[in-house]
């Protein structure tokens, strides 16, 4: 599993970013971070609360839709106990988002109430947008701009430079490019970004990756593979490489000699899980707040 343990993806503008995000902060009077419900944590930069510090922050935990519920509603709990509002969001179709102007107002009630005492109720709330690759920021101001603003493409790293835009009702949103950080201690959190996507495909074996997919499925959604792939035999036992395998041959996936096209097979297992197909599958659950 070497490659996907020194998965490294910081490409020199991560930290000019990093920069340009701390010059930011002071132009801004909070920060919406958007992260993937379906794994808060490895979705998340760690330096991130070091970057906002006590800046007044909304997370945005995006395809919401494709995550499980229950967990997502923990999750949302977590949070909570931290001090952090976070409202389960789905970018692309754009549910949730109307609970976002009310949520900003009322995390700044106290600055626009000075605003207002002042003569300064015109005064547009600045937000500034963040979170790593591919995680649906572009997607995000997209909707609550209402046109093509961003540039939108399913690959890391396609947004560039610092943008504003005006979304309506007072609210100016400023874009920051994705940020990942320049290690990743761990290797879980590396193989969750490649099974989302917010790592670049090019960088790690397909087959290796989409194996390393089914294993950790198998361990709490094994039900989803089964109904999905209409497999008749119990799975639970099946090694990565074995169920691999025999979901390629229930989709009559082979080439000459009839041996089985697991490359085929393994972009397929990969894009319906980046899909949402195989079903509402959080990969990781909230840690214990002591």
């Amino acid at each position: 599993m070497s490659e996907l343990q020194n998965i490294q993806w910081y490409p020199g503008h991560m930290t000019k970013t990093r920069r340009k995000m701390q010059e930011s902060l002071k132009l801004v009077d909070a920060v919406a971070e958007i992260i993937d419900a379906r794994i808060p944590i490895s979705s998340r930069n760690p330096d991130i609360d070091n970057i906002i510090a006590n800046k007044p922050r909304i997370i945005l935990m995006n395809k919401c839709d494709m995550a499980n519920e229950n967990k997502t509603a923990k999750w949302i709990e977590y949070f909570k106990e931290k001090k952090i509002t976070a409202i389960p969001v789905d970018c692309k179709t754009g549910k949730g988002l109307n609970l976002f102007f009310t949520t900003v107002r009322n995390l700044l009630s106290e600055k626009i109430e000075a605003w207002q005492a002042k003569g300064m109720s015109g005064k547009s709330v600045k937000i500034m947008v963040v979170g790593i690759p591919n995680v649906g920021k572009s997607s995000f101001i997209n909707r609550m701009a209402g046109k093509e603003r961003a540039k939108v493409e399913d690959r890391p790293g396609v947004t560039r430079g610092n943008q504003w835009f005006t979304i309506g009702r007072g609210f100016e949103l400023l874009d920051t490019p994705g940020v990942l950080w320049p290690k990743f201690e761990d290797k879980q959190v590396g193989e969750y970004l490649a099974f989302t996507g917010a790592v670049k495909d090019q960088i790690i074996d397909t087959e290796l990756l989409a194996v390393r997919l089914l294993e950790t499925l198998n361990m709490n959604y094994s039900r989803f593979i089964t109904e999905r792939y209409k497999l008749k035999n119990p799975i639970e036992n099946l090694q990565g490489y074995e169920l691999l395998e025999t979901i390629g041959k229930a989709r009559g996936m082979f080439i000459k000699g009839g041996e089985i096209d697991t490359e085929r097979t393994s972009i397929m297992v990969l894009d319906e899980f980046r899909d949402g197909k195989l079903g509402r599958i959080t990969l990781e659950n909230p840690p214990q707040i002591t």
